[in-house]
């Protein structure tokens, strides 16, 4: 069976999303905290990231808590949340590698703190070029990159549909 691109795993969400209750008894209580937690569906991650205009930034914590309070849901996975960020990545640079304008600014989606993702496409190398030339400043702490001051430039164009 051939390998699934990034677009199609994008755009297969399964039974997702679907909310599952984590008791006190679960291991990811202990992580996660007890509740109801999201999956969301990739093409939820990728139609909030769409949203973020040049200039501006989200982080995945905010994006989980957006689609968390979307759904009614306590909190989102963190685990597939990561998954399907770097899929909406991928599957954008595969659709720009195509000649295809329908390009996500997933550079603009950081991660907490402000921390640059080595796992987006071209790595820290691309997504801090691609960051500067939107006119942020990236600087390096120890062997991680991070967008100075990024709280200034977060965004709030994902939670627009709401109003």
């Amino acid at each position: 069976m051939p390998k699934k691109s990034f677009n199609e795993k994008l755009n297969h969400s399964g039974d997702l999303p679907k909310i599952e209750f984590v008791g006190h008894d679960n291991k990811m209580a202990k992580r996660f905290g007890c509740g109801n937690m999201l999956i969301a569906a990739p093409v939820e991650y990728d139609e909030v990231m769409k949203r973020i205009p040049e200039g501006e930034l989200i982080t995945s914590h905010e994006i989980r808590d957006y689609l968390a309070q979307k759904h009614g849901a306590d909190f989102t996975c963190q685990l597939t949340a990561g998954i399907f960020i770097n899929i909406v990545a991928n599957a954008s640079q595969e659709r720009e590698d195509l000649g295809s304008k329908e390009i996500t600014p997933y550079w603009r989606t950081l991660k907490k703190d402000g921390e640059l993702n080595e796992k987006y496409p071209g790595g820290i190398d691309q997504q801090k070029m691609l960051l500067e030339m939107e006119g942020h400043e990236v600087i390096k702490k120890g062997k991680r990159y991070f967008v100075k001051d990024y709280e200034k430039a977060l965004s709030q164009s994902h939670k627009e549909e709401e109003r």
